[in-house]
């Protein structure tokens, strides 16, 4: 009996230790848990933008420019100057003759001599064709008053007609030459003048002033300084700071996404956020290189503020801007961080995590702006997920937070 006792305690010993055993060999080759971090399912505000930096830019701008060729007197104004409709901007004297050197200023007088000599010449032969046509209208009274009595011919009355009709003719002739030559000696004294005014400093009889078109400010000043200008050289430039705009250089592929009447949400320019809404999407890109080096293709799109003017009036012209083109937005949309979603055979998942384990979970989801991720189907609020899962990563593997 008392053998007996002793070899079921034995056995019973055995057991035991067999048992802790095969439980440090299981706990000493056990899977490790893989350490992720987790992140919870969340349901709040999301919007797909496209964000990109603009700047600001008046609507209707006015270059201003020299109506004629001339010297500029110096521009009084500065940039930020108001400005009325017709004010005047700017003066500018046509241009002056230039000095006469000695041998072409005696040839000049000796012109003008010549003129003034020419024209005393003419103003003789005046004299004596208004005494020819003097006497032929008095022949002709004569002839008239014998006809009365018969006492001269037709022919001879005819005669006397013509003779007083082509001595008014040569008179108007000599008349006309008269004033020619009266102003080709103005000609010839006008050069001696201006060119003596010009070297003795005076100042020109006649000044073009430039006026302003619009009531605005001025938003640069292209040349200020005095000097001499060509027709058509731009002065400066006016326009209207209450009308911007917002232009935007778009990536062309971003750009596709765009169309009129998108909101826009403007920030980054000293101010809380702007309302706008696109008016144009140019159909015509540009090549453009970035910071980088790299090239690309880039179209510009058109914005109008839609906030109030007391919102942005400390805005000018050219100041920067973030433009945020919202694609895509939802006060309540159930989400996740991009960073958990990855695809396999086509579907997309996550690893949910239940306890300690991480299950393969299949995902309908919808918008996505990079760093959150719309869930349509598959999660429900305050499920955890593994945010960045690794290769290592398997369905069923025990997982532990970092």
């Amino acid at each position: 009996m008392a053998t007996h006792h002793i070899s079921a305690g034995k056995w019973a010993f055995w057991g035991l230790l067999g048992l802790l055993a095969l439980a440090v060999l299981a706990f000493l080759f056990r899977p490790e848990s893989v350490w992720v971090d987790l992140a919870t399912v969340t349901r709040g505000p999301m919007e797909v933008t496209v964000v990109e930096e603009g700047k600001t830019r008046v609507k209707d701008r006015y270059r201003v420019s020299a109506p004629v060729a001339g010297y500029l007197h110096r521009v009084q104004l500065d940039v930020g100057d108001r400005v009325t409709p017709d004010q005047p901007l700017a003066l500018v004297d046509p241009t002056p003759a230039s000095i006469l050197d000695p041998r072409t200023r005696a040839e000049a007088e000796a012109r003008a001599a010549a003129a003034g000599a020419a024209l005393q010449s003419i103003r003789e032969k005046v004299q004596a064709a208004e005494a020819d046509a003097t006497m032929a209208q008095a022949d002709l009274a004569r002839l008239q008053a014998l006809d009365a009595a018969r006492f001269v011919s037709a022919e001879r009355l005819q005669q006397a007609r013509s003779a007083a009709v082509r001595a008014q003719a040569i008179l108007r002739s000599a008349r006309f030459d008269e004033e020619v030559a009266a102003h080709e000696l103005a000609a010839a004294r006008t050069r001696l003048q201006v060119s003596s005014a010009a070297s003795n400093g005076q100042q020109p009889a006649e000044q073009v002033t430039v006026h302003s078109p619009i009531d605005g400010t001025v938003l640069a000043l292209l040349r200020q300084s005095e000097g001499i200008v060509q027709a058509g050289e731009p002065l400066m430039e006016v326009g209207d700071p209450r009308a911007l705009e917002i232009v935007v250089d778009v990536l062309s592929e971003d750009a596709v996404r765009l169309h009129p009447g998108l909101p826009t949400r403007l920030t980054g320019w000293g101010g809380p956020p702007l309302d706008a809404t696109v008016r144009r999407v140019e159909p015509v890109g540009f090549k453009d290189v970035s910071a980088l080096g790299v090239e690309e293709q880039r179209v510009q799109v058109i914005s109008d503020l839609a906030s109030p003017p007391e919102a942005w009036q400390s805005l000018g012209d050219g100041y920067r801007v973030d433009a945020n083109f919202i694609l895509w937005q939802s006060g309540s949309a159930l989400q996740v961080p991009a960073s958990s979603v990855f695809t396999q055979d086509g579907q997309s998942a996550v690893f949910l995590v239940i306890g300690q384990m991480a299950h393969r979970q299949s995902l309908t989801v919808g918008a996505s702006n990079g760093l959150m991720t719309q869930i349509i189907d598959g999660l429900a609020e305050g499920d955890r997920v593994v945010r960045h899962p690794g290769r290592e990563l398997s369905d069923g593997d025990r997982v532990r937070e970092r």
